[in-house]
């Protein structure tokens, strides 16, 4: 294996899964702070997001609701991996897109929300081809 492809080629859904591995808090949690960092929002904003205080990203970051919302948000980056193959591309979807059919909410709103499986359901609908 050549050590430089690896570094080149794009980084995969797994790659980005097992980034959120932290050793400091026990499998298979993932951690809220390598989560945030990923996706670029500070911890504030994703304890808002989670519907939690900050302080519990970091005291208890095992925390079902915690782990719930990053497990939420991971299903719908997956899904958006999977329609366009792209990890960079699934994350600014993920965060920055407004979907028409959800009056302009992103799926990062959406998840908090708690409206994930409305958001996968739209988009196994695109995957198959459905005209909406």
């Amino acid at each position: 294996m050549n050590p430089q492809a690896s570094t080149c080629s794009p980084p995969s859904y797994d790659d980005f899964l097992y980034s959120l591995q932290d050793p400091e808090i026990p499998a298979p949690a993932l951690s809220p702070r390598l989560f945030s960092q990923a996706l670029q929002l500070d911890l504030q904003s994703l304890a808002d997001q989670a519907h939690v205080h900050r302080n519990t990203l970091r005291r208890a970051p095992t925390t079902p609701s915690v782990q719930r919302y990053i497990r939420e948000s991971v299903k719908v980056i997956k899904a958006a991996f999977s329609l366009s193959g792209d990890m960079a591309k699934a994350l600014t979807w993920y965060r920055n897109d407004g979907i028409e059919s959800f009056g302009y909410k992103t799926a990062e709103e959406l998840v908090s929300d708690g409206r994930t499986d409305d958001i996968l359901r739209y988009m196994a609908s695109l995957q198959a081809g459905a005209a909406g």
